[in-house]
């Protein structure tokens, strides 16, 4: 029998498929009421759930557990399972089991969502039948389909973690910056997170920009300014225009993207090179850069009200975000309010706010990190808020002309059940201005 941990999303795909498949399981929730208990017990009236605390008995007559993202290895039923020689394995690595169709996986600290999204468009663009999943919008196993013809993935570090045998014609690690470090030792085991997606690789897309990635030789490169070979694709700026090139071959004038900021030039990139890992034709994938919007909560233009830009930039969880977005907006605009504030990471700041003395004039925090954010910026005007409303209502009475940004470099939960409430409450009263 298997034994199905954690009720949420993952537990729920988990379920469905098993079910399916007519395989004996079983599924508990250390939680007494997860949030998707009534949609379990929905679709599964005859399997009942077992909720709370864990306990040893729930290992009895187990083979393998299928384990979701959120639950720590350092858990008491891991820890149990694993004494036992039972597996603990994530969704991916079943639905690797399962899956007909080559797959393509994506990680990074930051950035994957939006490559592994405009990869999915350039696939279908090539009219060829895809599923995007994953750590993104659908779980993997909802995505088996015997009909599609490339399954891409985003993976995060937690999946990675669970995951001991996955079978990929390509991927990428994105980049590495400090993440989710209340769940590992050290920085260290996070990268070694990340870095295990390669193992799994039949060919391999490597930044060139990125340090902590080990040179690969057997691999298509991609960074700023980077190609060396033929393969490769970077930049080049000619006569003050920038261009994405593959090796010496022009692809495509930056200017034509409409996702602004360098480090969505390297997305960009990043994605031209796991398409042609895979055989896209250059010029449709060019074509599908072009057309490509972005992700909602991600450096999302939102509205112009009174000759002021709003954007939305919710993700940004951490600092790497942020400074990346507010360079973005630097190059572009003189006058920035930044909305920022929530839960902060075990990280260090402190180059975020260097970048916003020196660049960002007026600052407005909200959240349970506000007051430590505020010491620690000298130079820029600091207001707090309490609220959303506030914060959007104070930044647009600052500005004349410019650009209002939320980009809090922290997490939601003091105030927002997710980064994507957050972003909406954002846009919500950013729309309700005159």
């Amino acid at each position: 029998m298997k034994l199905v941990l954690g009720l949420g999303e993952t537990g729920l795909s988990v379920a469905r498929f098993l079910t399916k498949q007519n395989i004996d399981y079983k599924i508990a929730d250390s939680r007494l009421r997860p949030p998707l208990l009534d949609n379990y017990i929905t679709d599964f009236p005859n399997s009942p759930a077992v909720l709370g605390e864990w306990t040893q008995e729930l290992l009895t007559d187990i083979d393998e557990v299928f384990i979701s993202p959120g639950i720590e290895q350092t858990q008491s039923i891991v820890i149990w399972a694993r004494d036992k020689n039972i597996p603990v394995v994530s969704d991916i690595e079943l639905f690797s089991r399962f899956a007909k169709a080559p797959i393509i996986g994506i990680t990074g600290s930051n950035g994957k969502s939006t490559v592994t999204q405009l990869l999915g468009d350039m696939v279908a663009n090539s009219n060829k039948a895809v599923a995007v999943g994953g750590n993104i919008g659908k779980p993997a196993l909802d995505c088996l389909d015997d009909r599609i013809d490339y399954y891409v993935l985003e993976l995060s570090s937690y999946q990675l973690d669970y995951t001991n045998q996955l079978k990929l014609l390509t991927g990428v690690v994105l980049n590495i910056t400090p993440d989710h470090l209340d769940r590992y030792d050290d920085f260290d085991d996070y990268v070694d997170s990340k870095l295990s997606l390669y193992q799994y690789c039949q060919n391999l897309v490597v930044n060139l920009d990125e340090t902590l990635v080990p040179n690969k030789n057997n691999a298509i490169h991609f960074g700023i300014d980077i190609p060396k070979q033929a393969d490769d694709f970077g930049t080049v700026t000619c006569h003050g225009s920038c261009y994405l090139i593959k090796g010496d071959d022009v692809v495509m004038s930056v200017s034509e993207m409409q996702l602004i900021g360098e480090h969505n030039v390297a997305n960009m990139l990043a994605a031209l090179a796991l398409g042609d890992q895979i055989g896209l034709d250059v010029e449709s994938m060019a074509q599908s850069v072009k057309d490509f919007k972005g992700l909602e909560h991600r450096l999302e233009w939102v509205a112009k009200k009174q000759g002021i830009d709003y954007y939305n930039d919710s993700k940004a969880t951490n600092a790497i975000s942020t400074i990346k977005a507010l360079n973005a907006l630097i190059d572009k605009h003189e006058n920035i309010v930044l909305i920022a504030g929530g839960i902060a990471k075990e990280e260090d700041y402190s180059a975020m706010f260097e970048l916003i003395d020196e660049n960002i004039a007026s600052v407005i925090l909200i959240g349970q990190s506000a007051v430590d954010f505020g010491q620690n910026l000298n130079k820029s005007q600091v207001s707090y808020v309490q609220t959303m409303s506030e914060a959007v209502n104070l930044a647009s009475g600052m500005l004349n002309d410019g650009v209002v940004l939320l980009s809090p470099a922290c997490a939601s939960f003091d105030m927002f059940a997710n980064f994507e409430e957050r972003g909406q409450v954002f846009k919500d009263h950013v729309f309700k201005l005159p």
